[in-house]
């Protein structure tokens, strides 16, 4: 398996480690099934001779999950820019933005909305997705979605762009015809527009799917396509990667934007800028909760908390709280903790932990910022299999064991 593995690096860049080798092996069993092979080297052939069987099976092991406006803070930063900096910057031009990868399009199209509620002319922008996956791709052109598509709180979007059918939510046709969709590789294919550079890109929770080698590599080329005043997007785990690799970080809150660094005008979010005038006006931002933190990944400040200035050993203090069932007093210091001193593995952990006690789905998801920070996390790594094993995912949670166990030996020897 480590040779189809290998082989899924070199043609995509996939780091088996970032998804589990579990699912390949899955994926590939599946696929040797279909196909009625015994032998992996059979199967390895396949792969060297079919360029179908390529296509099948990276559609087995991509991953789609995606939804209209997730982490909107970042829409509204690209918003907010465009209608106070960049539409008066560059009166003749269109505005061109990539979403790589676009999956199943709920990205390229929230760009697109939000654009268009901020009152910007359809034949002001033109917004291209990329993406590897053919089945990804279809289901974009297509512009109808489940339920799963839309979450959050605030789904008036729904209402002004999208009409339901008995198939699902069908996209209006101004939205639709403002993306355009292509598949291809971004580590090996040309992107689209002919060499004109994009004045947004968003790239976001895809780096963190390749090894060091290959993030380089992608961000060369991201950096390539970028024009000189331009902005990326990336996910929140992403940005120290980014700003590690010649970017400049904006102080943009929660929307993880950077700029090349050798651009030369003032960088976007450093000082105070008009009220956007927006068809749909933006509503003024929640105060920053753990949910919050976990969506808006390692860079979180989130706002001040009424309690006492904190220490990092506070966080001792957090847990004991937590231990003794006082949840809201846990989850407060390590709020505060985050906003202070930054993210840390420990905070994100006990976070998880108060999330998950109040059985919160968001749980899941800081035990894994936890492990990022410190892969050896004995304890988030445990709470992560638990959670895998309760949601079925059996696979999962025995690769998080085995993890949490080679971490538990480690404690031991040292």
């Amino acid at each position: 398996m480590k040779a189809i593995e290998d082989m899924l690096r070199e043609r995509i860049g996939l780091d088996a480690t970032s998804i589990g080798s579990s699912l390949i092996e899955r994926s590939v069993r599946l696929r040797m099934k279909s196909l009625g092979l015994k032998s992996l080297d059979d199967y390895k052939r396949r792969l060297r001779e079919a360029e179908s069987e390529w296509r099948q099976l990276i559609e087995s092991v991509v991953v789609s999950e995606t939804w209209f406006f997730r982490d909107r803070q970042a829409f509204d930063a690209l918003v907010q820019i465009v209608m106070t900096e960049w539409l008066a910057r560059h009166p003749l031009q269109t505005l061109r933005i990539l979403s790589a990868p676009c999956s199943s399009g709920e990205e390229p199209f929230s760009l697109a909305m939000a654009l268009l509620d901020a009152g910007v002319l359809p034949d002001r922008f033109a917004i291209e997705g990329i993406d590897i996956s053919e089945r990804a791709l279809a289901g974009a052109k297509a512009g109808v979605y489940g339920r799963n598509a839309f979450r959050g709180k605030d789904l008036t979007f729904r209402d002004r762009h999208f009409h339901q059918s008995k198939d699902g939510y069908v996209l209006a046709p101004r939205v639709r015809q403002s993306v355009r969709f292509h598949q291809l590789n971004l580590l090996e294919q040309n992107l689209p527009g002919g060499g004109e550079p994009f004045h947004f890109i968003f790239c976001r929770n895809l780096l963190i799917y390749f090894d060091r080698a290959t993030q380089a590599r992608a961000l060369q080329r991201l950096r390539a396509a970028l024009a000189k005043d331009g902005l990326l997007f990336v996910g929140p785990a992403e940005l120290p990667l980014v700003t590690d690799q010649g970017f400049k970080r904006l102080n943009l809150s929660m929307a993880f934007a950077v700029r090349r660094d050798d651009a030369e005008v003032e960088p976007a979010g450093s000082g105070p800028h008009p009220v956007v005038r927006s068809n749909v006006p933006l509503a003024p931002p929640p105060a920053p909760t753990h949910k919050d933190i976990a969506r808006a990944g390692l860079d979180a400040r989130p706002a001040p908390v009424h309690v006492a200035p904190v220490e990092a050993k506070d966080l001792k203090r957090a847990r004991k709280l937590a231990d003794e069932g006082k949840l809201q007093e846990a989850q407060q210091i390590c709020e505060a903790h985050v906003g202070q001193f930054g993210p840390g593995a420990e905070a994100f952990y006990l976070l998880g932990l108060v999330a998950d006690a109040r059985g919160e789905a968001v749980a899941l998801e800081l035990y894994r910022k936890a492990i990022y920070l410190e892969p050896d996390h004995y304890e988030a790594l445990l709470q992560v299999s638990l959670l895998l094993e309760k949601m079925g995912d059996r696979d999962g949670a025995k690769s998080y064991r085995r993890r949490a166990e080679r971490a538990r030996q480690e404690m031991i020897t040292t």
